[in-house]
């Protein structure tokens, strides 16, 4: 049985204003070209098949024939909600296109029901909101760690009726161990997200996603990461997917190496070193955020810096050699938690009073419920008494 292992295609994403629905493009194509040469069995997509809960026409297109040109060239596929997806809207149709070989499972309804290979039992666990779906899984705990221990519980009940039979189970989580990236939605809940490898026992290969960056959180537990760079904290990042094959309880993967369109580049130094050292002759033609180091702003940097480097996204000032280094509020808040964000923007307009721990708690409290109720008026969550738990918390 061989499977290939990818996740967080995020169609319909923009880097810096920039489309990347080209890039993912190539990427497809590139993965169908895998799928026919390795003779893949199944294709694990495990979430984040979309960048937003409404994706626009033309990225919806994309999928369509994404999914039309994998089953013809030999795969079923077996996707999974992530958290940027909308269940509800992704998992349209699911039960018509179960039968011809796409797999679409995105409710709760469908955590422990396996899609069935002849040399494997896939359980696709869609993204699951503690807060929606820990009363209808039965968990002890609204936490990421708490839910998916009881979805995975399910999951070993019903593998332990088909002794033998390897277990793959997909997921979209932040597992412990495993390092993130600046492009991944934040998805704490109370500041409690990482769930420990260990929830995933019993299964003899685990198909993350959510982290962007290719990686093994233990063993058999791993992220095939993003296929596309979305951020420059991936600079360093390899692009794969997974190439999985199970033999009985053997398991052996490795790694296919992803198109790049076009690397990524971080420079930093001041405007003369930047635009001088040669040892930046590759980043000419790559996507680059560039960090200049002059004590004063020089006049007309991003022109100056656009003709020798002409793909400059970001252009960012770290002045060197100043008592209080200046970065504006807007820099502060790329990179930074909601919550964060938040508390930073009070202190910038107070003048430099930061919030207390009071004030803290109540944007922490007004921040997930904002979080609750856009995922209630996106139709992410489930369907039934949990959604209009989440639309009364977000009323309230």
């Amino acid at each position: 049985m061989r499977l290939i292992h990818t996740s967080d295609w995020h169609l319909g994403r923009s880097f810096h204003q920039v489309g990347l629905l080209g890039a993912q493009a190539s990427y497809l194509d590139h993965l169908v070209d895998v799928v026919r040469r390795e003779k893949v069995d199944a294709v694990l997509v495990s979430g984040d098949v979309y960048d937003r809960a409404m994706p626009a026409p033309d990225t919806v297109a994309l999928l369509s024939q994404a999914l039309q040109r994998l089953v013809d060239a030999g795969a079923q596929v077996i996707i999974s909600s992530g958290n940027h997806d909308s269940a509800a809207r992704l998992g349209f149709g699911a039960g018509l296109l179960e039968r011809t070989g796409v797999h679409l499972r995105t409710s709760l309804a469908d955590v422990a029901r396996p899609v069935l290979l002849a040399g494997a039992a896939v359980y696709p666990l869609p993204y699951l909101e503690p807060s929606l779906a820990a009363d209808a899984l039965g968990a002890t705990e609204r936490t990421h760690a708490g839910v998916l221990r009881a979805a995975m519980d399910a999951v070993r009940a019903d593998a332990a009726a088909r002794p033998g039979v390897p277990v793959v189970a997909m997921a979209h989580a932040f597992v412990s161990g495993g390092v993130g990236s600046e492009s991944e939605r934040d998805i704490s809940v109370g500041g409690v997200s990482a769930v420990p490898p260990t929830v995933f026992a019993g299964a003899h290969y685990a198909a993350l996603g959510h982290l962007h960056g290719a990686q093994q959180v233990a063993p058999g537990v791993r992220y095939s990461g993003s296929p596309v760079a979305m951020s420059f904290s991936e600079v360093n990042h390899r692009k794969v997917s997974l190439l999985v094959d199970l033999d009985g309880r053997s398991v052996s993967v490795e790694s296919v190496e992803a198109p790049v369109e076009r690397p990524l580049a971080v420079l930093r130094g001041t405007l003369e070193e930047v635009l001088a050292d040669p040892r930046h002759r590759a980043a000419e033609s790559a996507w680059c955020q560039v960090t200049l180091t002059d004590s004063i702003r020089p006049l007309g940097a991003m022109d100056q810096v656009h003709r020798r480097f002409p793909h400059t996204l970001e252009l960012r000032f770290d002045p060197q050699g100043l008592a209080v280094p200046l970065r504006p509020y807007a820099a502060r808040a790329a990179s930074r938690s909601d919550l964060d964000v938040c508390c930073d923007f009070l202190e910038h307009v107070r003048g430099g009073r930061a919030a207390s721990e009071q004030e803290r708690e109540l944007l922490a409290q007004a921040v997930e419920e904002s979080r609750l109720a856009r995922r209630a008026r996106d139709d992410e969550g489930v369907a039934g008494p949990a959604a209009d738990a989440a639309r009364t918390v977000g009323a309230a």
